[in-house]
């Protein structure tokens, strides 16, 4: 089947869109559900199976840039954005970044699709039940170092894993930094526009020389899926930031959950038992 057939395109449209109203809304930046995608699309697609996982990761990330971005203005425009605190997490989330891509290049594609739907499963779990007692919400000014440490680890996980990295980044913010939901939530899509852009970058660079690559990519990122993608991840997520900013959304986190942990063990029992 072509990669462009009406099916995939109209699949690529739905979830595309409904990754951005998960980035707007919950800070998630999307890819835990492009990703997914990516990997049934791209085997339908027919491409070469050995590039099949690093091409949809580093896709997911491209995608993931202007997404994040648009997410970022709405929270901004909401006071949901610390610039100071943001400099700090983005130094960290380079960092990070670039060496979570740098391993994710040296894993096999079979060892990587089986760890993602690890990772998924693990974040369902933490939606579902780690509600844990928060400290009182920090007021002062944030030091450099715990900022800084929390980026590297938001940029690392996002890289690795073709993800926006808000999973870890926000429950970071919260209990270990101490910040209101809202403002990590928009922090955190600040964050996710830097780190995933570096992410990216370093799937290009790192999938440049490989053979058997399909058409319109630059290394592991492929260009046509990105520019097909982005424009409805876009317009999600400013109405996800609307949403979030208006209900309360505990049963679609449980949802999402639960959607997660069906992806996740299916993608375990697909990688292990094929």
């Amino acid at each position: 089947m072509h990669l462009f057939a009406p099916d995939i395109l109209i699949m690529f449209v739905f979830l595309g869109s409904l990754a951005g109203f998960l980035a707007g809304l919950l800070g998630i930046g999307g890819g835990i559900i492009l990703v997914p995608l990516f990997l049934w699309s791209f085997s339908l697609a027919g491409f070469a199976p050995d590039l099949i996982v690093h091409a949809a990761f580093g896709t997911s990330l491209a995608i993931i840039i202007p997404t994040a971005f648009s997410s970022t203005l709405g929270h901004r425009k909401r006071g949901n954005v610390d610039w100071r605190q943001v400099r700090y997490l983005v130094m960290g989330g380079v960092i990070g970044a670039i060496t979570g891509a740098t391993l994710a290049a040296e894993l096999s594609g079979v060892r990587l699709k089986g760890l993602f739907g690890l990772m998924q499963i693990m974040v369902a779990l933490e939606l579902l039940f780690f509600h844990p007692h928060l400290p009182p919400e920090e007021t002062g000014r944030l030091a450099r170092t715990p900022l800084l440490l929390v980026g590297l680890a938001g940029g690392a996980f996002s890289a690795f894993f073709g993800v926006g990295g808000g999973v870890i980044a926000v429950p970071l913010m919260v209990i270990l930094l101490r910040l209101p939901i809202h403002l990590a939530v928009g922090n955190s899509s600040a964050l996710i526009v830097i780190s995933s852009f570096f992410g990216a970058l370093s799937y290009v660079i790192h999938g440049w020389e490989i053979p058997l690559l399909p058409p319109f990519s630059f290394g592991y990122v492929n260009a046509l899926v990105a520019l097909i993608v982005a424009p409805f991840t876009m317009l999600s997520a400013r109405l996800g930031v609307r949403v979030a900013c208006r209900v309360p959304h505990d049963k679609l986190v449980r949802m999402f959950a639960v959607i997660l942990l069906l992806v996740g063990f299916r993608m375990i029992i697909k990688t292990f038992f094929p």
